[in-house]
């Protein structure tokens, strides 16, 4: 028993050490949402298609950068797309010509992240929303704790509503969090905390509820999600 927890701890302690790699789905999504986030630039911050050009090619070796300072997420863990996602938005931030304000990044980080591959991939997850694989999901992740063993991950708990209406997601470690702090950007944390509402939309199945937030100050990230009608 001895020898298998020493095994046990000598694996996480590898897979902490291990770096993530910018190939695979990081410059997936690099490919996938670069010319949506450069548009938003014009649209929501008022730079021209020059600057915007500029900034999208500055932006891209800071976003490898970042991404191959962070470690390997374990097998199982659902929130790497979470900090890719984050990895994303902090390297253009830091490379445009000013600091938008909160108001600024909240429009331009919604706009730059709803393409239509992001609808579509809503509009399908809220067709599995309260199914039994949904459910079995969440208690897995729950479970996991992954943001014990990895400070750019998340712990949650998985708490159904008594009256059957949905269900909310409960955060205590926030990777977002994390990582924004490190490049002086926690500030604006909550402009990537707002997509939930728009994603919640997308997908047709729930109402987003929420009271608190990390980055506000609040005791945890409440995620709830209501059943629709």
């Amino acid at each position: 028993m001895q020898l298998a927890m020493s095994n046990k701890s000598v694996i996480i302690l590898y897979i902490g050490d291990l770096k993530m790699k910018y190939t695979g789905m990081p410059a997936g999504m690099w490919m996938l949402f670069n010319r949506q986030f450069k548009k938003a630039l014009i649209k929501d911050l008022g730079y021209d298609s020059s600057d915007a050009k500029r900034i999208t090619k500055v932006a891209k070796p800071k976003y490898r950068k970042i991404i191959e300072k962070l470690p390997e997420f374990e097998k199982g863990d659902r929130f790497k797309t979470n900090i890719v996602n984050c990895a994303l938005l902090a390297a253009f931030l830091l490379s445009m010509n000013r600091r938008p304000s909160l108001e600024e990044a909240t429009l331009y980080y919604e706009h730059a992240m709803t393409n239509k591959a992001t609808k579509i991939f809503c509009r399908m997850g809220g067709k599995k929303k309260f199914s039994q694989s949904d459910i079995e999901g969440m208690k897995k992740t729950a479970s996991l704790k992954a943001g014990d063993r990895n400070p750019y991950s998340w712990n949650m708990e998985y708490l159904p509503y008594d009256d059957g209406s949905g269900y909310e997601a409960r955060f205590y470690t926030c990777g977002i969090c994390t990582l924004m702090k490190e490049y002086g950007l926690y500030d604006l944390v909550p402009a990537m905390c707002h997509l939930d509402y728009t994603m919640s939309e997308f997908g047709g199945a729930s109402d987003f509820v929420r009271e608190y937030t990390l980055a506000s100050g609040g005791p945890y990230c409440d995620c709830g999600y209501k059943k629709k009608g």
